[in-house]
């Protein structure tokens, strides 16, 4: 998969581009984001509704994904991104304008957030192999790296004005700036000339089924990916998603309001921009598997420290350490998958990625979500620390995952031997 630059001429002003478009775009999809959690979070006050929301956020993502995946190996995937956002604009205009002449059930949220996701289902596949479409492999870490910079970036701004709105404001006017960054998306996005289309070998595609069961076949067959996959589900059931368990401790524990909500996600947030920025400048020649490690471990033992009850100015310092650490697994797994799978199959590697994550996140709320009704939120992101610690060391001792440390080297160094990892 060694690519020559020259195969990619205006590479920096592509991923410029992209990057730029993907960041406005989702700096309205996170102004929604916090809105919506905290609208629900001071309007009921409840674990189940969170958690209610989080599963209806996430699920039809992962159903909807085991056909993004497909499409973004057949279609063109810039299409695929620009349709997307624009449904999702569609869908959450249509909310703005119901709630404005009267509406304002919680189902309507509900049924955005279904809808939203679905849409994310489509994108998110398409997303992560745009990026080597556009980008030659040597500079792949960096990129992400990058993006995992500027996105959070964006994040600190985008709980600062949620909550300014919230407080002065209308949800309404959230829902209408989604729509305008939604627009601006679109537009950088259809600016990208996509000259280096996907093709397959041979001039008839598969049927649609054959190339969803050769996808699932590989992903599942492939040790390293299989490997990067259990290690995903298991941040995202044990880490993330107890992290939506903070708000809770927020405002229980602390009696916090909209103020101390932002301040919490400020803080997560500007780890993830030091996270981001480290990886960006000096993580080209990093081993990606031993940095996942390292970055699982560090946020297992910082969920820990967060749950053993903290004054408030030491819980936003650890929250702001939890933010590198979850960008020092996420970003190096990203990348290995974009640099050893073969692009024309990238779209349905990384719809099984979407959909893996996706389903960890629901599942994990679902439980977090009601314990903290019944056991202290505290209790339960403590309980999820523990565990990530015990899974991490056994990913990390098991043979498969002292093959995926020898297979984590940098494109710099000796091709790996196609060996190791049989498909």
């Amino acid at each position: 998969m060694n690519e020559d630059m020259q195969d990619f001429p205006r590479w920096r002003r592509d991923v410029a581009l992209f990057l730029t478009g993907q960041t406005i775009s989702l700096f309205g999809s996170m102004i929604v984001q916090y809105a919506i959690m905290w609208h629900l979070t001071l309007l009921t006050g409840s674990g189940t509704v969170l958690a209610l929301a989080g599963v209806l956020g996430f699920v039809p993502q992962a159903i909807v994904s085991i056909f993004g995946g497909v499409w973004a190996d057949r279609v063109n995937r810039k299409l695929l991104i620009i349709g997307a956002d624009g449904t999702i604009a569609v869908t959450t205009l249509v909310l703005a304008v119901l709630m404005l002449t009267g509406f304002d059930s919680l189902w309507l949220i509900y049924v955005t957030l279904a809808i939203r996701s679905a849409g994310a289902g489509v994108q998110t596949p398409a997303v992560s192999a745009f990026i080597p479409q556009i980008t030659p492999e040597r500079k792949l870490m960096r990129v992400n790296g990058i993006n995992n910079s500027v996105q959070p970036a964006m994040m600190l701004i985008a709980p600062a004005i949620a909550g300014a709105i919230l407080a002065n404001m209308s949800i309404v006017t959230v829902f209408l700036i989604d729509v305008v960054t939604a627009v601006i998306g679109i537009a950088f996005m259809i600016a990208i000339p996509v000259r280096r289309a996907v093709t397959r070998a041979g001039d008839d595609l598969p049927g649609y089924f054959d190339d969803l069961v050769e996808g699932a076949r590989y992903t599942f067959r492939h040790e390293l990916v299989r490997w990067v996959l259990v290690f995903f589900a298991v941040m995202m059931l044990l880490a993330a998603a107890p992290s939506y368990v903070t708000v809770l401790i927020i405002t229980r524990t602390f009696d916090g309001g909209v103020l101390e909500l932002t301040i919490n996600e400020l803080a997560f947030s500007l780890g993830m921009i030091i996270g981001g920025s480290i990886q960006a400048v000096a993580a080209a020649r990093w081993n990606r598997v031993l940095a996942m490690m390292i970055g699982g471990m560090a946020t297992a033992l910082l969920c820990i420290a967060l749950g053993l009850g903290p004054d408030l100015l030491a819980f936003y310092a650890l929250m702001l350490g939890a933010g590198i650490s979850v960008s020092f697994f996420s970003t190096p797994g990203m990348t290995l998958l974009q640099e050893q799978v073969e692009k024309d199959r990238q779209g349905r590697v990384f719809g099984f990625v979407s959909i893996v994550t996706a389903v960890a996140m629901p599942v994990g709320m679902a439980i977090s979500g009601p314990l903290a009704d019944v056991v202290s939120a505290e209790t339960v992101i403590v309980v999820a620390g523990v565990l990530m610690v015990v899974i991490v060391a056994i990913l990390t001792a098991v043979p498969s995952g002292r093959r995926a440390i020898h297979a984590g080297k940098a494109p710099q160094d000796p091709p790996r031997n196609e060996d190791d990892f049989p498909v």
